[in-house]
């Protein structure tokens, strides 16, 4: 596709956006939510929101900056000095270690719920191979159609249920008023910081590419795109703080806090509304859970071919998809995580793996702040006023939450 589409070409046209809102949207995502409802009603509704609008925030500027230049965001990092290059690159390896055990995992839950021929770590290990292989022989265009029905699926389901349960419109609309309970100051920043993804927003200019935008003219498309993304992220998080605040806040019931919960969650729609609607929310939940598998297999992929050929002096901006480091990284996500799917996660890589994810958002924050003001982008391409007060209120927001988890992590 060479010419941006306009009218209602546009619809046909979306697919990126789609891919990084529902890899953003994992099981913790689902239990993150439905805690929220459970403990607070509906008081936190507000900040599910402000969460959705982060990310949007976040997204656009990445993927902004790929279009405008040319180029891709780990270039413009590597422009701000070498040092962003080897935190990008340390990160991303303790990062997918765990990150991959953790998909695997929560994917393996409703599997294992649905069909208990196969103990847990078994459906983990599928999950992960079955996500190697389809990125493996697959490019971006079948990816992306893939991930378009794992998206309608986990949204139908998780609406019709939020339908199901019947809210009270009147609580629904207070919640909008940004209400914060007592004890609830840290665990609202956390929703807020959440909900919709962390490193996957900055995958969302990758994504673009492989769809073929490239150039300035394409913002508009990508902005739509974007926009009508988390718009249903937004609703799939709304239905999920619905269901918590219905069926378990008025009801007194508490879930683990962990993807077990979601399990037992499936137990209380079983005797609410009988097995069909459980199973079907194991299905959403399946849904939920794969599409991330599957997202981070493919787009950080993609992120750190792109990494590693910059390294060693390529070009940024190329296509990468299938190269080399590309299949490694693919690797690196499917086999050496599942050595933690039969062991309790070492102590030093966690403390590591919550310190930099920590810095993360508040590095990439900030880092979209510098680049998206600079001359490197057209006039026309630069931050208004309205992507500066987001991004600075993403970089205090993400500030505080780091000092938080570094705290948290040292204690």
């Amino acid at each position: 596709m060479t010419v941006p589409p306009t009218g209602l070409g546009r619809l046909k046209a979306l697919g990126p956006g789609l891919v990084v809102a529902a890899t953003g949207v994992g099981a913790g995502d689902l239990v993150a939510t439905l805690i929220a409802g459970s403990r607070f009603g509906y008081d936190l509704l507000w900040a599910a929101v402000i969460g959705c609008l982060v990310k949007i925030a976040l997204s656009e500027g990445s993927a902004r900056y790929h279009l405008a230049t040319g180029s891709t965001i780990l270039a413009g990092w590597r422009s701000l000095g070498r040092w962003t290059s080897w935190y990008f690159g340390i990160y991303v390896l303790i990062w997918g270690f765990i990150y991959g055990a953790t998909a695997m995992s929560a994917t393996a839950l409703p599997l294992a719920a649905m069909f208990p021929v196969l103990p847990l770590r078994a459906w983990a290990v599928l999950a992960g191979l079955l996500g190697l292989a389809f990125v493996w022989l697959n490019r971006y265009q079948a990816f992306e159609a893939v991930m378009k029905v794992l998206v309608a699926t986990m949204f139908v389901i998780m609406v019709g249920l939020a339908i199901l349960v019947a809210p009270n419109l009147p609580d629904l609309l207070g919640g909008m008023t940004g209400r914060l309970p007592d004890g609830s100051l840290f665990y609202t920043l956390g929703l807020i910081g959440g909900v919709g993804g962390t490193i996957t927003t900055a995958a969302y200019g990758y994504w673009a590419q492989a769809k073929g935008w490239r150039g300035p003219a394409w913002l508009p498309m990508m902005r739509f795109d974007n926009t009508i993304a988390y718009a249903v992220t937004g609703l799939f998080v709304v239905s999920m703080l619905i269901v918590g605040a219905e069926l378990l806040h008025s009801a007194g019931i508490a879930l683990e806090d962990s993807d077990r919960g979601l399990l037992g969650l499936s137990d209380v729609l079983a005797a609410r509304f009988g097995p069909m609607v459980a199973t079907l929310f194991l299905v959403g939940f399946l849904a939920t859970a794969f599409s991330s598998v599957l997202g981070v297999w493919q787009g950080m992929s993609l992120f750190f071919a792109d990494w590693w050929y910059q390294l060693r002096g390529a070009d940024a901006g190329g296509d990468h998809e299938g190269s080399g480091a590309y299949r490694f990284y693919l690797l690196w996500l499917t086999f050496p995580p599942m050595l933690l799917l039969f062991a309790d996660r070492p102590l030093l890589l966690v403390v590591i793996y919550g310190a930099f994810g920590a810095l993360f958002m508040p590095f990439l924050a900030v880092t979209l702040l510098l680049l998206n003001n600079s001359q490197r982008l057209p006039a026309g391409a630069r931050n208004g006023w309205l992507a500066n007060g987001a991004l600075a209120g993403s970089a205090l927001l993400f500030a505080v939450l780091a000092t938080q988890q570094i705290a948290a992590l040292l204690g």
